[in-house]
């Protein structure tokens, strides 16, 4: 197969908080690159899946929900979102159709109108929306007029998700794969690692989640025997997250090292010796090591 006859072209995901962008993520590449838990601002900076099919070479971009931002972080992931799109062949706005048109949508949108950016819409969450909602909302949005199509999904059972991928592709320019056939993802495995413990971080702690917490891996070590031992740092910023992680009698962190270390086994397919630990760092949001880590611009 020539380079002439291959297509490769970068796809942004893009939307609101917790319209389902890393789910869809996940089903496109068909394996979970993107952590998801239903939370909020999950996702702090971009993430690539890769999905192949024939001779198209699909780059996703999942984004941060794009939201007002208060904060230095929420100012770097909300560029990171913005960033990821424009720098796209295609762009795909995600609206949960739950929530309907939220002001954080209509800034999108706003957005786009005024860089005339055309856009894919797909609506998401279809499966638990009524259909006389489902057509009031479309109506709404279609208004708007910059909109090339519009799909209605569902990025958790998959409805729909393939007739948005056949569209995707057939809207790929011309041009060499980007990516070895076998890459899923850009995400370096420190980085994965740490990710997965973060998304465990946010599913056991429930309403008592210090959202102002990170993790770094540390360190990365193969063995002799096939197996990986890390070490990961919990960052949060004071002593009561501290002691809200790591539970009574250290039963949190327990919880969350053994969730962690459960799928991380999984994507690796080998042992894995993890070591969390729990550091208390002021203002670790004001830190610009800590956005490098995160790959966050710290003066976004």
């Amino acid at each position: 197969m020539t380079d002439q006859q291959t297509h490769c072209g970068y796809v942004a995901l893009v939307g609101a908080p917790n319209a389902g962008k890393s789910t869809l993520l996940n089903q496109f590449v068909g394996a979970k690159v993107s952590i998801v838990s239903p939370k909020v601002q999950t996702t702090r900076a971009r993430v690539l899946g890769i999905h192949i099919e024939d001779n198209a070479q699909m780059i996703f971009v999942d984004t941060p929900g794009i939201f007002a931002p208060k904060r230095r972080l929420d100012r770097a992931m909300v560029a990171a979102a913005w960033g990821g799109a424009s720098d796209a062949d295609t762009v795909v706005l995600l609206v949960d159709a739950k929530r309907g048109l939220c002001p954080d949508t209509v800034a999108i949108i706003e957005q786009f109108k005024k860089h005339k950016t055309k856009t894919i819409l797909a609506i998401n969450k279809v499966d638990i929306s009524k259909k006389d909602k489902l057509l009031e909302l479309t109506s709404k949005l279609d208004a708007f007029g910059i909109f090339t199509d519009i799909f209605m999904i569902s990025a958790l059972d998959g409805s729909g998700v393939s007739d948005l991928l056949a569209h995707l592709k057939g809207g790929l320019p011309e041009g060499p794969w980007l990516f070895p056939d076998d890459q899923i993802s850009d995400m370096p495995e420190r980085m994965m690692a740490a990710e997965i413990t973060r998304e465990k971080l946010y599913l056991n702690l429930h309403q008592e989640l210090p959202y102002r917490a990170t993790v770094e891996t540390d360190s990365w070590a193969e063995k002799k025997d096939g197996s990986i031992r890390i070490e990961q740092t919990i960052f949060v910023e004071r002593d009561s997250q501290k002691s809200i992680v790591l539970g009574k009698g250290g039963q949190q962190i327990k919880a969350i090292g053994a969730a962690s270390r459960k799928e991380l086994e999984e994507i690796m397919e080998c042992r894995v010796h993890l070591f969390l630990f729990v550091k208390v760092r002021d203002s670790w949001g004001d830190d610009p090591e800590r956005f490098k880590a995160m790959g966050l611009q710290f003066d976004a």
